[in-house]
């Protein structure tokens, strides 16, 4: 056992969109928050999505972690996917480069595309830092979890979010962190109760991380954050900057602000 210094990730979350625009691939997308916000502003000459939520590079942001020199854990393209098929290989790369780069940030990488990052994943850098998710938002999109157990990543997330069914036959294996919560917008599909505390009463037995997002609403807190009275924000725990190039994260699940 390490006497390294197990901590927890940083508390600033920080969004990071060197790409842009997607389009749907599963039930999750419907009613994806992202492209009803890029759309408001389509047709906008100048605006930044003038395109609305048309698949588009942004080169000139790849870099911008380097300039923030405070930790921080940043959600890697919020606004897109990175393993969507259009993305070059060699952007993705660079991308990628740049995590490795940055190794007093936190990186969250999350996708639905899982056949484009089991291709990629032997191409690309995995640091310490570097935090892999896919969505499961039902089960029968639990073949993704599968291919996230062949990724050489330190820590591997899930997102059920939104949770649209559940997940009481999910594989836990070598997952670290699972993030669950419901839908936002007009159009939201409510999650039965049940099958959030069947999944977060799964990820206790397993000791593994369990992070309760909120209930959704018109936004994603409108309807709290409680689960049964408390809420739920763990988080694996991480090692210190100076340790990160020896040893991997550890599994042991710690309270962390989410």
């Amino acid at each position: 056992m390490s006497d390294r210094d197990d901590r927890v990730p940083p508390a600033h979350w920080e969004s990071w969109n060197p790409v842009s625009g997607c389009t749907k691939v599963s039930e999750g997308c419907r009613h994806c928050y992202a492209e009803r916000f890029a759309e408001r502003w389509r047709g906008i000459p100048g605006h930044y999505y003038e395109l609305g939520f048309d698949l588009q590079l942004r080169p000139e942001r790849l870099e911008l972690p380097l300039r923030w020199r405070q930790p921080r854990r940043v959600f890697v393209d919020s606004m897109s996917d990175l393993f969507h098929g259009r993305i070059p290989d060699e952007y993705v790369r660079e991308v990628f480069a740049v995590m490795e780069r940055a190794p007093h940030h936190v990186f969250h990488v999350l996708t639905k595309r899982p056949e484009r990052l089991l291709a990629l994943a032997p191409s690309l850098p995995w640091p310490p830092n570097l935090w892999m998710g896919v969505t499961v938002e039902r089960m029968d999109y639990a073949a993704r979890a599968d291919a996230l157990r062949r990724v050489p990543a330190a820590v591997r997330h899930i997102s059920a979010e939104p949770l649209l069914g559940p997940l009481d036959a999910l594989d836990l294996t070598c997952i670290d962190l699972v993030i669950a919560g419901g839908e936002s917008g007009a159009e939201r599909r409510p999650p039965d109760p049940d099958w959030l505390r069947g999944l977060r009463d799964r990820c206790v037995a397993a000791g593994v991380a369990f992070t309760f997002k909120g209930w959704g609403g018109r936004g994603q807190r409108d309807g709290g954050r409680l689960l049964d009275g408390r809420e739920w924000q763990q988080s694996p725990a991480i090692v210190a900057a100076g340790d990160m190039e020896d040893e991997a994260p550890s599994q042991g699940a710690q309270e962390a602000l989410f």
